[in-house]
């Protein structure tokens, strides 16, 4: 706004004592200050409002107002509430510094002044900034994105002075703006992706408060605008996959042309998302092409070549055919009217991408098809990468489950269930049928496991735990209650914690004095827990197959 137009308002008693011909001054913020140097809370534009507590004497009048030129501030309005009429020294100060002057009367608060500054100021850069939000949704809907969402978020924030930044369902920053700075801690986005699909499963509107600490984050969904999300009845179809704008301020108190304004961001950062989905397409069906190959059995050498179409797409520049990794997921709802496959393979085409990494491009390295309720990714590896450990290298199902576990939990509610298998790295397509299937057994181990997100890797599938999954549930129930119910009964009637002991003998090998520290109890008394397991059970805990028959039921349970 221009200065100008304060003297226009009269429900703000200024009256003006120098400056005339500069009232064509745009003013950009405004702050209170009766400190005798404000310099460091000034950045150039403001109307600075004071009450003269700083001017003891005239020779005060002179620093005062040259600090205030050398920032830039737009003009200076100084109360008469205090010392009744303005002092001259302090009018003739602001002439030799060009430094436009008002007087406020005594009976107008600076609250009224800045609330009235601010409603201005915001407006009218929430109309500059929504004809230039307005003007980049019509460059990117008509040719090549113009920098993606990044541009996007630069403008709330020189416009808007708004922190803000997209996030995918799992917390993963995909872009920022430059006011925001470092990306936000892991911490914090994976809660701000939980509090975010914890409210979209309940229904409320966007957008959703969310306090952290002391600060208030406000998240907008950023819902596709293709067909497909427009054609979805149930957000159980689309909520494990869409992204997140989430802008630190707290939007409850916004006017309504900011929340619309907020909402066309969204809506453009939307299309930037339909347009990468889009790119998706090839790599679909490359990997739709290569797991058609591998399940009917196709020559080693068709799958080979399949390999060496896909390698360039996914890993560009690379030279060298790479390894590669199976990842294999299947989401789950109770009542099974919804078709699991789609929503599991967008959901892989977000968590897949390296957590440490930003941006949406990092995503374009991976093919995930689906058939059925399972969706299968086609991860390629570096060949370096995997040369040194193929054991170790690639994607470890610990760190995807830990990086996702919070987040897609709350997504999933009480009605959903994710499971994942990863399987080792393999070097040539006739490697490459093993893998699928050793990441399907995979997440048949993951399955038999409690809790919403559960996931298991190839290293597990050379023990015991490979064998649980398939055991049938009435064997499972017959099997663990003859062992353990004795004691959990034993355990309800006399507060014995028999199975807290079994289970810290049984991780300690059998050793009385690590299992009495480990419990804080004396050996006697371990030993005496140990023989009133075995007089329940029947069972001898000094002997290798007892110890196995209960190491299983407590698994199993």
């Amino acid at each position: 706004m221009r200065l100008r137009a304060l003297l226009d308002t009269d429900a703000l008693g200024l009256r003006l004592l120098g400056g005339e011909d500069e009232l064509d001054r745009t003013v950009r913020g405004v702050m209170t200050t009766d400190l005798k140097d404000p310099s460091r809370y000034l950045s150039g534009g403001e109307l600075v409002l004071t009450g003269l507590a700083w001017r003891h004497g005239a020779a005060d009048s002179e620093p005062f107002v040259r600090i205030l030129a050398a920032a830039g501030v737009a003009a200076l309005a100084a109360g008469e509430a205090e010392l009744g009429d303005i002092p001259e020294d302090l009018v003739l100060a602001c002439v030799r510094h060009r430094l436009p002057l008002f007087a406020v009367h005594e009976s107008v608060a600076f609250a009224t002044i800045t609330e009235h500054v601010v409603r201005q100021v915001s407006g009218e850069r929430a109309g500059d900034l929504a004809a230039v939000v307005d003007r980049h949704r019509r460059m990117m809907t008509s040719g090549p994105a113009g920098g993606g969402p990044d541009v996007v978020l630069d403008l709330l924030g020189t416009d808007l002075d708004l922190r803000a930044w997209v996030l995918s369902p799992t917390g993963r920053p995909i872009a920022g703006s430059k006011l925001a700075g470092a990306a936000l801690p892991a911490d914090v986005s994976a809660k701000l992706a939980a509090e975010h699909l914890a409210a979209a499963r309940t229904g409320r509107r966007g957008p959703h408060r969310v306090l952290l600490g002391t600060t208030t984050y406000s998240l907008f969904p950023i819902r596709s605008s293709g067909r497909s999300a427009a054609a979805s009845r149930d957000v159980r179809e689309t909520v494990l996959s869409d992204w997140l704008l989430a802008v630190e301020a707290d939007a409850g108190d916004w006017p309504a042309e900011r929340l619309d304004l907020l909402q066309g961001v969204t809506q453009l950062i939307a299309v930037e998302r339909d347009r990468r989905d889009a790119a998706r397409t090839v790599r679909r069906r490359l990997a739709q092409e290569v797991l058609e190959l591998v399940q009917t059995g196709a020559a080693p050498a068709e799958i080979a070549a399949r390999l060496r179409v896909a390698a360039p797409v996914l890993l560009p520049g690379l030279g060298a055919a790479p390894h590669w990794q199976v990842v294999v997921a299947r989401v789950e709802w109770d009542g099974g009217e919804i078709d699991g496959g789609p929503v599991a393979q967008s959901l892989l085409e977000e968590i897949l991408v390296d957590p440490l990494t930003s941006g949406p491009e990092h995503s374009d390295r991976i093919a995930v098809a689906h058939t059925g309720e399972e969706a299968i990714a086609l991860v390629p590896l570096p060949a370096v990468s995997a040369e040194h450990d193929g054991s170790e290298s690639g994607i470890l199902a610990d760190t995807l489950l830990e990086a996702v576990r919070d987040p897609l939990s709350a997504g999933l509610n009480d009605d959903g269930r994710l499971t994942l298998g990863v399987s080792a790295a393999v070097h040539s397509a006739e490697g490459l049928r093993g893998a699928l299937e050793e990441a399907r057994h995979a997440r048949r181990v993951a399955a038999a496991r409690p809790g919403r997100v559960c996931a298991a890797g190839h290293q597990e599938l050379a023990s015991h735990v490979l064998l649980l999954p398939f055991v049938p549930d009435d064997v499972r129930r017959a099997f663990t209650a003859r062992l353990l119910d004795p004691l959990r009964d034993y355990d309800r009637r006399h507060r014995a914690e028999l199975i807290p002991t079994l289970e810290a003998f049984l991780d300690c090998d059998g050793s009385w004095t690590r299992c009495a520290t480990r419990l804080h109890l004396h050996v006697n008394t371990l030993r005496y827990r140990v023989g009133r397991i075995e007089q329940l059970t029947g069972r001898d805990l000094s002997r290798l197959e007892d110890k196995l028959d209960f190491f299983l039921a407590l698994r199993m349970s």
